[in-house]
């Protein structure tokens, strides 16, 4: 039989469902939280990166400006997620991999799994479900992906 992993997934939270076959019921296996992503940009900023004026040309700031602190912290969070999915495949917990996850969240998710878990996903669908209710979270599976 067949077991079938379905992430549900935010910047805030990420909630891992298991079916077996097609007919059982979804049972939730893991349910992450990442406090990072609740803080606001100057709370996460103040174990930042410290600041070097020096001489020279390149000389400024270390930290890089493009990416602001919600989004570093987001992206930390996407990694350990990614990691747990790809040392569960390792122990041969899961079959199929199904994504479901807020877009920009989906993108980052995806850019951490390695290549083998990549093999492994069987769908993607960019939206935000991480809240919902098992039952609900069940209920958009077997209409979406049905």
């Amino acid at each position: 039989m067949q077991t079938t992993w379905i992430v549900a997934a935010d910047e805030h939270r990420a909630r891992i469902f298991e079916v077996e076959g097609k007919q059982s019921n979804f049972h939730e296996i893991e349910d992450f939280i990442n406090p990072q992503a609740r803080l606001s940009d100057r709370d996460i900023n103040t174990d930042a990166k410290g600041r070097y004026f020096g001489r020279g040309q390149g000389a400024g700031d270390t930290s890089d400006p493009s990416v602001t602190a919600e989004q570093h912290a987001a992206d930390l969070f996407s990694k350990s997620v990614g990691a747990y999915l790809d040392q569960a495949r390792r122990e041969h917990r899961y079959d199929k991999l199904r994504l479901i996850a807020f877009p920009k969240f989906l993108g980052a998710l995806r850019k951490h799994l390695s290549k083998e878990t990549q093999q492994l996903v069987e769908d993607e669908i960019s939206k935000n479900i991480s809240n919902f209710e098992p039952r609900q979270v069940e209920e958009y599976i077997r209409t979406k992906l049905h």
